[in-house]
């Protein structure tokens, strides 16, 4: 899966939450632990912006460990 559409997905979606580029609360860390989330969690029978926006409502609201996610 392409990682960079992934990560414009995922900022993308704090726009959606009243970010702007400068704004966007991520670091290349954050990006790679949201990435590797949406990638464990997608499968073919689901639409991957779904997905994306469920991570990022899931960041927003949680404290998402890196830990959780490693494949």
């Amino acid at each position: 899966m392409n990682k960079q559409l992934i990560e414009k997905m995922i900022r993308n979606c704090f726009y959606q939450y009243q970010h702007t580029l400068e704004t966007v609360p991520l670091t290349q860390q954050d990006y790679d632990t949201l990435y590797k989330k949406v990638i464990k969690t997608y499968t073919d029978d689901q639409d991957l912006h779904d997905i994306v926006q469920d991570v990022v409502y899931e960041f927003l609201t949680t404290d998402i460990e890196e830990d959780d996610y490693k494949k």
